[in-house]
């Protein structure tokens, strides 16, 4: 099969995903770089609170960029979004990577952060309005693929660097600045390649472009009875997005206006449902993990710099050999299957690792203790990138309505940033202090979250987006309470064809 014969949505959906890649470098890459010999003997021993910070600082700024990505992404367009936002890492990046100061190197994170805000919900709304709804699963999925793809490498990357030497054979600051260093490279090179990829006709149709999106609905290579949902959709009178003739500060109001709109009736229910989960994932404790993964296994007994970046690299590896087939059977399950079945596993690890701790049986020279943590750490981030990773992202895109898909989803994206950032700022500081706390609350919180997504969860794998929205406005014509139904509760949603008059 020649390149022109795959179809354009695949192209398209996997150019756009290459820039996850980016955050999932920078996740696989912040840990090994902060703990690296050579980066302590440029900005001194790092105290666990400042360890935190250092790590954490992208992340409030991709918060607030997270805020206003669904606002500009209405008004310019998803590709163009992601493109700016890559652009603004790449410069974070080569920040990092010359800085002289620590405060410096936060600046460049902090910078960093705003690009990652900006184009990781875009990515997600942009592969979804473009994939067929018969594969929008895997589809969905592909930029978690890329995330991950992107953490395998920064650890390796890591571990690679971590050898550079000077001619004296001492440590040279070349091993952390090489890995931040190719991230700029990269970042600019992805905004350059997403250049090429067609706007979603979703976002032309609400803009009243119907024309153009004609054309593209008719090269990405859907099925007729989708294409005719999407354009019957268009034609029947359905709100439109209206931000070309206004200023940007004029379209920063009716962005919070549009939040509001999110929590009002009838779409508060799945606005705040979406932000919850999104923020209780990074609650399991995954970025704890990730971005700390060399003080864990230090913890449970490894010992040396090369050592631990080997374990997380391998860590790396076990999550990509689960995303590869996770990805390829998103719709085997379901978002709500696998959310439950993850929740359930996530709290068993997290409880057994915290009472070995605080029972006394890890030992860093003997004892199988050591050796069962080490195990659950993969099983963990096994069982997370298999389940929570997939499911989440691609239910909140799915079950929100086209009036606030994009606001709603930035909402839901914020919630997970600063979620993530008081994951990131803590951890350090819990472990620290305890060799049992952090799982415990991770463990708590997991299991507290899937109760309720086995109470509010509804399925939403095989269906078009206009299909689960107009089962949302027929269901709101008979009850205008803003929930959902309790047999969609019951995890069934029938298909309904929308025709055209």
């Amino acid at each position: 099969m020649t390149t022109k014969e795959i179809p354009l949505y695949i192209r398209a959906s996997i150019i756009t995903s290459c820039v996850a890649f980016l955050f999932g470098l920078d996740t696989g890459t912040i840990g090994p770089v902060t703990t690296m010999k050579s980066f302590t003997e440029t900005f001194g021993e790092l105290s666990a609170t400042i360890h935190g910070v250092v790590v954490s600082s992208i992340l409030l700024p991709g918060a607030l960029s997270a805020l206003v990505a669904g606002i500009l992404a209405d008004r310019h367009g998803r590709t163009k979004i992601i493109s700016v936002g890559s652009c603004i890492y790449g410069i974070g990046a080569a920040i990092e990577a010359g800085a002289p100061l620590l405060g410096v190197f936060i600046l460049g994170r902090l910078i960093k952060g705003l690009g990652e805000g900006l184009f990781l919900s875009a990515v997600f709304v942009q592969v979804s309005e473009i994939s067929p709804a018969r594969i929008r699963g895997p589809m969905t999925s592909l930029p978690q693929f890329l995330i991950v793809l992107g953490l395998v490498a920064g650890y390796f990357i890591c571990y690679g660097t971590a050898r550079i030497q000077n001619s004296y054979h001492e440590s040279t600051s070349l091993s952390w600045r090489l890995p931040l260093g190719l991230a700029a490279f990269l970042a600019f090179a992805f905004a350059a390649t997403c250049s090429l990829v067609p706007p979603s006709p979703r976002w032309l149709l609400a803009k009243g472009r119907v024309e153009e999106a004609r054309q593209i609905i008719a090269q990405l290579g859907l099925d007729e009875e989708e294409q005719q949902e999407m354009l019957a959709q268009s034609s029947s009178g359905l709100e439109q997005i209206q931000h070309n003739d206004t200023t940007f500060l004029k379209s920063l109001y009716a962005m919070f206006g549009e939040f509001r709109e999110a929590f009002s009736a009838p779409f508060r229910s799945r606005t705040a449902f979406g932000c919850y989960i999104m923020g209780m994932q990074q609650f399991s404790g995954i970025d704890g993990v990730l971005y700390y993964a060399p003080i864990l296994f230090q913890q449970a007994g490894l010992s040396g710099e090369q050592a631990t970046f080997l374990a997380s690299g391998v860590s790396a590896l076990v999550i990509l050999a689960t995303t590869i087939p996770a990805t390829l059977f998103a719709d085997h399950w379901g978002r709500r299957t696998s959310s439950l079945l993850g929740g359930t596993l996530i709290t068993f690890l997290m409880l057994l690792m915290g009472s070995l701790y605080a029972a006394g049986e890890v030992h860093a020279d003997s004892g199988a203790g050591r050796w069962v943590v080490i195990v659950s750490i993969y099983l963990f981030a096994i069982v997370f990138n298999g389940t929570w990773a997939i499911g989440f992202r691609a239910f909140v895109v799915e079950s929100m309505p086209r009036k606030t898909r994009s606001s709603a989803s930035s909402l839901a994206q914020s919630a997970n940033w600063i979620a993530n950032y008081i994951v990131a700022l803590t951890t350090p500081v819990l472990i620290s202090r305890s060799t049992f706390g952090a799982y415990y609350f991770f463990a708590f919180c997991t299991l507290f979250t899937t109760i309720m997504i086995a109470i509010f969860m509804s399925e939403t794998k095989g269906h078009s987006l206009e299909a689960i929205e107009q089962r949302y406005l027929e269901d709101r014509a008979g009850r205008t309470s803003g929930r959902w139904t309790s047999a969609e509760r019951g995890f069934r949603l029938t298909r309904l064809r929308v025709t055209q008059g």
